[in-house]
C-alpha cells in the first residue's frame, strides 16, 4: 500500500491506495506534484471516484456564505466562472462559460434561471476558508430564486455592468439584500471578469466584509431546505443550509413539514458537482440524500432535524405569488400520466409554479399552471420538452381576476363574497357581480432621457398611471407606473426594448388589485360558443382583441361545405366577425347562354342547400387550429 495525499478542491487529504491504483492515477493528465515527496493529488474535476472530504477542518469563523446578484446579463455567471478557476475548483480553460448554468435552456438563452451552489476553498493570510457561492438569476421573473438563495447567505456581491450602469433589477436585488440585512459588496463588471483582472481581490473582500454565520455546532441539528432536485435513481436531492448541529450518513432525520422520518444516505458539498463528505456542520451549505422517493416529500423552505431532537422550525419562505396563468394539456391524452409525472418532478425543482387540475371539451384533461411571468412560463415549457421529452399544448396566458359577488346564492355557494378567477370559463356574469377587480403591478423603468416621450406614450396606451419620475444621473431617468398586469404580461417588455433601442430596463412588483371595467369575450362558431377560446378583457380593448382573434381563427379553420361565421361577442352583442367561405360546386358549368332566370334558379337551389347544411352541420375545430390560435403571440 502507498500513502497518498490528494487535494480535492484545494484541501489536502491523506488517503491510502493500492500501488497499482497510484500508478494509474499518476498517469492521468489531471495529476500534479504535491508538497509531499513522491505523492500526487487529484483535482476534483477528474473522472476518478471521489473521496469523502473532512469538513471539520473549517471552523464557523472561517466560513463565508455569499451570493452574486445583478441585473440580467451583467456578468454574474462570468464572475462565478473566474472565482471557480482562481480557487482551483475547476480547471482553467477557454471553454469555461456559464459553468454553473447546467440546464440546456440556460445555455441556449444565455441567462440563468436556476440558482446554483458551489463550495470554494481559498487560502488567505495563512488561513483556509470555505466560501459557499450561490449564482442567482437576474431576470425579474426569477426573483423568487434570488430571495430563496439569500436566506442561506450572510453577504452578497452586487455586480453592475460598467457600460449599462444601475438598472431596474439592480435596484430590486439591492433592496432584497438590504431588507435581509446582508453585507453588500458592490463590484463594477464588464471591465475585468472575462480576463480575471482583480477578481482575486473580490474574494479577499468577501472574507473581509462578509461575516461568518451566527450558528453553534453544539446546538441540535437545524437544516433549511432551500432548493431540491429529483434524481431517477436516488430520489430527492435536497440543498440544505445548516443553522445548527451536524449531519452525517446514518443519522435519522425528521421533516418538520411532513413529520416523516428518513435515514440519511449521503451528505456532501457541491464543487459544483456533488462531492461527498463525512459530515456537514453548522454554517455550511451542501446537499443531502435521504431516500425521499416522492416529489411531494421535499418542500422547499422545510426544516430538517434529528429524530427525537425536535427544534423550532425555521420561518421558511413566503410562497411565490403567481402573476400569469396558462392551461397545459398533453398533445395526446394517452400521455397524460407521463406528463403529470414530468410536471411534478419539474415543480420540485421550481417550487414557484402552482398547479390546478383542469379539463377542456376540445383539449381533454390537463392543468392550469401559475407562473411568475411570461419568461418563466416559456422556460418551464422548454424544460419539459428538453428534460422530459414532453409535448404539450399551452393556452394563451391570463392573469388572476377577482369578482365581488352581489348574488346571495353565489356567495353561499362559494362561501365568500370575493372570489378569484383564473379560468375565463368560470368568469361570473355581470348581473351577479357588484364589482370586478384586476391585478396591478408597480413598474420601474430606467431609461436614457432621449426615449422618455416614446416610453410615456407606450405606458399610456397600456392604461398605466404615472406615480413618479426622477433623474438618477445626468442622462438617465427612473419612471414609476402602476400597470394593469394583463397589459404588460405578453409583449410590453419587447415593445419597451424596441422603442429604446434596447437601453431601457424594466422591473415590477405586486401592487394589489383595482376596480376595472372587465368583460368576458366569447368566440362563436356558427352561433355556438367555444369555451376554450373565451377570454377576459378590458371593455376598451375588447374590439381590438376580438377582431384579432377572429382573423387568426379564419386562417386556422379549414373550409367546409357550408359557410362558417366566426364572431366575437360580449354577452349577446357581436363586436367582430369573419367568415370562412364554403366550398361550392360550379352549378352554372353546363349553362351555355340561355335565359338568366335558369341560372338564378340553380344558384338559389344551391344557396338553400348550403343554408340547410349550415343548420345541421357541426364545425369541428381541429387541434392544430386550437394550437395556432391559442399560442402565445402579441396582439398587434
Amino acid at each position: 500500500m502507498l500513502s497518498l495525499v490528494t487535494r480535492a478542491a484545494g484541501v489536502w487529504v491523506r488517503l491510502r491506495r493500492a500501488c497499482s491504483t497510484a500508478a494509474l492515477l499518476c498517469s492521468q493528465p489531471c495529476m500534479e506534484k504535491c508538497p509531499a515527496d513522491h505523492v500526487v493529488f487529484s483535482r476534483p474535476y477528474s473522472s476518478q471516484k471521489k473521496e469523502k472530504l473532512d469538513m471539520s477542518i473549517f471552523p464557523v469563523e472561517n466560513i463565508r456564505n455569499f451570493s452574486i446578484i445583478a441585473h440580467v446579463d451583467h456578468g454574474k455567471s462570468t464572475l462565478a466562472d473566474r472565482l471557480l478557476e482562481i480557487t482551483g475548483t475547476i480547471a482553467k480553460t477557454d471553454q469555461n462559460k456559464q459553468v454553473l448554468d447546467k440546464l440546456q435552456v440556460e445555455r441556449e438563452r444565455g441567462i440563468t434561471v436556476k440558482a446554483q451552489t458551489a463550495s470554494l476553498f481559498y487560502s488567505y493570510e495563512g488561513m483556509n476558508y470555505l466560501l459557499n457561492l450561490i449564482d442567482t438569476p437576474g431576470h425579474v421573473d426569477f426573483s423568487y430564486e434570488v430571495s430563496r438563495s439569500l436566506s442561506a447567505c450572510q453577504g452578497v456581491i452586487l455586480v453592475v455592468d460598467a457600460n449599462e450602469g444601475i438598472q431596474a433589477q439592480t435596484m430590486a436585488n439591492f433592496y432584497l439584500a438590504f431588507e435581509a440585512q446582508l453585507a453588500i459588496i458592490p463590484v463594477i463588471n464588464k471591465i475585468s471578469a472575462k480576463l480575471g483582472t482583480n477578481v482575486e481581490k473580490v474574494l479577499q473582500e468577501v472574507i473581509e466584509k462578509v461575516p461568518p454565520p451566527s450558528v453553534n455546532i453544539r446546538d441540535p441539528l437545524k437544516a433549511l431546505v432551500f432548493d431540491s432536485t429529483f434524481d431517477h435513481y436516488r430520489g430527492v436531492i435536497a440543498n440544505i443550509a445548516l443553522f445548527g448541529g451536524e449531519v452525517q450518513k446514518g443519522h435519522k432525520i425528521v421533516s418538520a413539514h411532513t413529520r416523516k422520518t428518513y435515514e440519511v444516505n449521503e451528505v456532501g458539498i457541491l464543487t459544483p458537482n456533488e462531492q461527498p463528505t463525512h459530515k456537514l456542520y453548522a454554517g455550511q451549505v451542501g446537499y443531502l440524500i435521504a431516500g425521499m422517493k416522492e416529489v411531494t416529500e421535499a418542500q422547499i423552505g422545510d426544516t430538517l432535524y434529528l429524530h427525537k431532537q425536535p427544534v423550532e422550525p425555521l420561518p421558511g419562505f413566503k410562497s411565490a405569488k403567481p402573476m400569469v396563468f396558462a392551461g397545459m394539456y398533453p398533445v395526446d391524452q394517452s400521455e397524460y400520466n407521463n406528463l403529470k409525472s414530468a410536471i411534478e418532478k419539474l415543480t420540485l425543482n421550481d417550487s414557484s409554479v402552482t398547479i390546478h387540475r383542469d379539463s377542456s371539451l376540445a383539449l381533454g384533461a390537463g392543468w392550469r399552471l401559475g407562473f411568475l411571468g411570461l419568461l418563466h412560463l416559456e422556460v418551464f415549457n422548454q424544460r419539459l420538452e428538453q428534460e422530459y421529452n414532453a409535448s404539450v399544448i399551452l393556452t394563451a396566458p391570463t392573469v388572476p381576476y377577482k369578482a365581488v359577488l352581489s348574488s346571495a346564492k353565489l356567495i353561499k355557494e362559494h362561501g365568500k363574497e370575493e372570489i378569484t378567477v383564473i379560468n375565463p370559463a368560470e368568469f361570473p356574469d355581470k348581473s351577479s357581480v357588484s364589482e370586478y377587480l384586476e391585478p396591478t403591478v408597480l413598474g420601474t423603468i430606467i431609461t436614457p432621457d432621449e426615449y422618455i416621450g416614446k416610453i410615456i406614450t407606450l405606458c399610456q396606451t397600456r392604461r398605466a398611471v404615472q406615480k413618479d419620475m426622477m433623474y438618477i444621473d445626468e442622462h438617465r431617468v427612473m419612471l414609476k407606473y402602476i400597470f394593469p398586469l394583463n397589459e404588460i404580461v405578453v409583449d410590453f417588455y419587447d415593445a419597451l426594448k424596441s422603442l429604446s433601442s434596447g437601453y431601457a430596463s424594466f422591473d415590477y412588483e405586486d401592487a394589489g388589485y383595482q376596480a376595472a371595467d372587465l368583460v368576458k369575450m366569447d368566440i362563436l362558431l356558427n352561433g355556438n360558443s367555444v369555451e376554450e377560446l373565451g377570454t377576459v378583457v378590458h371593455k376598451d380593448k375588447a374590439y381590438a382583441v376580438g377582431k384579432a382573434m377572429c382573423e387568426r381563427l379564419k386562417d386556422a379553420i379549414p373550409r367546409q361545405l357550408f359557410e362558417i361565421a366566426i364572431q366575437a361577442a360580449l354577452g349577446s352583442k357581436v363586436i367582430a366577425r369573419e367568415t370562412v367561405k364554403a366550398y361550392r360546386k360550379n352549378v352554372l358549368a353546363k349553362c351555355y347562354g340561355g335565359d338568366i332566370t335558369r341560372k338564378m334558379k340553380l344558384l338559389k337551389r344551391q344557396a338553400e342547400g348550403k343554408k340547410k347544411m349550415r343548420k345541421i352541420g357541426n364545425v369541428e375545430v381541429p387541434k392544430d387550429a386550437f394550437i395556432s390560435v391559442l399560442k402565445r403571440q402579441s396582439e398587434k
